[in-house]
């Protein structure tokens, strides 16, 4: 999927909300449900991997990640939600028995479906830009002439993908979900041949040993936080 379409679909949620806003009345305020702008804040753990991990001997591992959202109350089923999160990704692999750390800064935007004032489900699209990638081994790495910060080479800077999950609402403003999250670009780039390489003339076991391997990362995601 080319980008500029993928940003076209990430932008409809946003689109369908304003124009449900336009179609209804304001209620006054005494009769809104919440209060606020619906700004808020969430954090929780990641359980990440990627595609395709028997390529990397890869399985999953824990992160973490902690986001900021505004969700604007409504009355209606559709809602919207936008969100800026800083999320650590990435998968353990077993060659060297060590783990790959990604930490993306990354921005969604999601469509909310209010089955009930306190349970809804939310879908959409978000784009990330990788910040660091960091590589944790039982043995040490070779890199060959290339220095250790080199290992950003490897990865694609820009990920976007589309994610889904559901939130309940308990008792004030505090909520609780989950989301599951899958990338649509490739987390390495594809021509290893002109980058820096180990001693034995292939990328390093962290690394895909074929060019035509398509790793993506996938993400579940348990949070709770506030909206004020």
């Amino acid at each position: 999927m080319k980008p500029g379409i993928f940003f076209l679909l990430l932008l409809t949620p946003f689109s369908l909300f304003s124009q449900q806003q336009q179609q209804q009345t304001p209620p006054p305020k005494s009769q809104s449900s919440g209060g606020g702008i619906g700004f808020g804040i969430r954090g929780g753990f990641n359980f990440a991997n990627v595609t395709n991990a028997s390529q990397v001997n890869g399985s999953s591992m824990a992160g973490y990640h902690f986001a900021l959202f505004l969700a604007p109350h409504s009355r209606g089923v559709i809602g919207s939600r936008t969100e800026l999160i800083y999320s650590r990704s990435g998968y353990n692999y077993a060659s060297d028995s060590g783990s790959v750390n990604l930490d993306y800064i990354m921005l969604a935007q999601y469509m909310a479906i209010h089955i009930t004032k306190y349970f809804e489900i939310d879908f959409g699209g978000q784009t990330g830009y990788l910040l660091n990638a960091r590589v944790d081994s039982g043995k040490q790495v070779n890199y060959g002439n290339a220095q250790a910060n080199s290992i950003m080479s490897y990865y694609n800077r820009l990920d976007y993908g589309f994610g889904a999950g559901v939130e309940i609402h308990p008792f004030m403003e505090i909520c609780i979900g989950a989301r599951y999250n899958i990338s649509l670009n490739s987390l390495y780039k594809t021509d290893f041949s002109s980058m820096n390489q180990g001693a034995s003339g292939q990328p390093p076991s962290f690394v895909p040993s074929s060019p035509s391997v398509n790793l993506k990362n996938n993400v579940i995601q348990v949070y709770a936080g506030y909206r004020f």
